[in-house]
């Protein structure tokens, strides 16, 4: 049951911080340069900022579970420092071959975990915003009767750009799909 609350649905890795594949030491933690002012602003207007991200090294077993909560604490305390907190983290561990050749509802494009979020938060997902750096990450929105924002890196294929232009939104930063958000509350 949501509570008709709305919240900004961000990926970490490539959204948040710097994508260094399979990040597994909380000494390799380097925020984008816009991305706490965005979140603190998100936090000013209300929003709740919920954390959803796919964390594959786990189940290929590059890294453990204890180490993915060791870099999240590291991102929240650089975000602190900034005047930012996250609402909430859900994170998938499985690889995308899943477990025993069956793939997981909770690896995005899955919506297990943004269910999961709606339901812990009272949110309505029909009144948030799903941002990341690959079509996985906004796709959700789409499912859900949200409002999905690219924040394209090097590495986002140029096919899923021009879908996010089609079905989504695509701004240079996250805080140009911040401005967005808070210029549409």
């Amino acid at each position: 049951m949501t509570d008709g609350r709305a919240a900004v649905f961000l990926d970490r890795d490539g959204t948040i911080i710097r994508d260094t594949h399979y990040l597994s030491s909380p000494e390799n933690v380097y925020l984008l340069p816009d991305a706490a002012s965005s979140i603190k602003r998100l936090n000013e207007a209300g929003l709740r900022a919920i954390v959803v991200t796919n964390q594959s090294g786990i189940g290929r077993g590059y890294f453990t579970a204890h180490d993915f909560l060791l870099v999240q604490t590291r991102v929240e305390e650089l975000l602190q420092e900034g005047g930012a907190h996250i609402d909430g983290v859900y994170m998938c561990p499985h690889s995308p071959d899943g477990a025993g050749n069956r793939v997981c509802e909770c690896r995005k494009p899955g919506t297990a975990l943004f269910l999961r979020a709606i339901g812990d938060h009272g949110i309505d997902p029909a009144l948030s915003w799903f941002i990341g750096d690959r079509w996985r990450d906004l796709h959700p929105a789409i499912l859900l009767g949200g409002n999905g924002i690219l924040v394209p890196t090097y590495e986002t294929p140029g096919a899923e750009i021009i879908l996010a232009q089609d079905e989504a939104t695509v701004t240079a930063s996250l805080e140009e799909a911040v401005n967005k958000i808070i210029t549409r509350l």
